[in-house]
């Protein structure tokens, strides 16, 4: 699909409700650049864990953020999977940041300021020349505020806990659906109440709940959306 100009496509929404999945569709059909906003502060997460910076289930803050200038992300593409994977100072994390033992203090970290600021660099960026899809919590707030498009994404809770109970599980880990149900909650509560950059739905982002919609039919509306704003007369099928 060809687009009238490249444009940046900004996806914010709350925690599993396929943000990610999303803008990975949008980027492959406009054969755009995708970058995994929630990966980098993931691996941020993980690095924490790995040296100790959490311990008795709270975040050592300035521990965090003396050692930030330690921590190197890069996003590089595995022609096996065909897909674009995390790597946390040279090494593949992308299964690791994506176990419940990352997620239960990714939104901590996200609360850091220096944290974010950082991350927020890296990802203004790698926007400098469009033709990408970025997807986070704040991505049309704070990050390219003037994006061309903005999204915000939506579920109900209970909707986003059983997608993620489910893709657990189908990678054969052990997990409760409550302990699930109440880290979505949780998060939910964090992200939207953090004094740095909260997830908040611009007053120019077009909201979509897909509680009762697949992804295929979260990337048709999402699409359709596209086609109409900025297609050259060609409505997206």
């Amino acid at each position: 699909m060809r687009l009238k100009k490249d444009i940046i496509v900004a996806i914010d929404g709350h925690a599993s409700c396929g943000k990610s999945t999303l803008a990975k569709k949008i980027a492959q059909t406009l054969h755009y650049s995708y970058i995994d906003t929630g990966a980098m502060y993931r691996a941020v997460t993980l690095f924490a864990l790995e040296n100790n910076l959490i311990t008795n289930k709270r975040v050592d803050n300035q521990a965090v953020i003396q050692k930030l200038d330690e921590i190197k992300i890069d996003f590089i593409y595995d022609e096996t999977s065909g897909k674009s994977v995390t790597y946390l100072n040279g090494k593949n994390v992308e299964a690791e940041i994506r176990t419940m033992r990352v997620s239960e203090f990714a939104s901590p970290i996200a609360t850091i300021k220096e944290v974010r600021q950082k991350l927020v660099a890296m990802q203004q960026k790698m926007g400098k020349n469009k033709r990408i899809t970025m997807d986070g919590r704040d991505i049309g707030s704070v990050v390219f505020p003037d994006a061309d498009l903005k999204i915000f994404l939506t579920a109900s809770p209970k909707v986003r806990a059983k997608r993620r109970f489910d893709e657990l599980t189908a990678k054969g880990e052990k997990v409760n659906f409550d302990e699930i149900l109440e880290n979505v909650i949780t998060r939910d509560k964090i992200d939207s109440t953090r004094a740095e950059s909260p997830l908040i739905q611009t007053e120019d982002a077009i909201l979509i709940d897909n509680s009762n919609l697949n992804i295929n039919e979260t990337y048709a509306v999402a699409m359709a959306i596209i086609a109409e704003k900025f297609g050259n007369g060609i409505n997206f099928k």
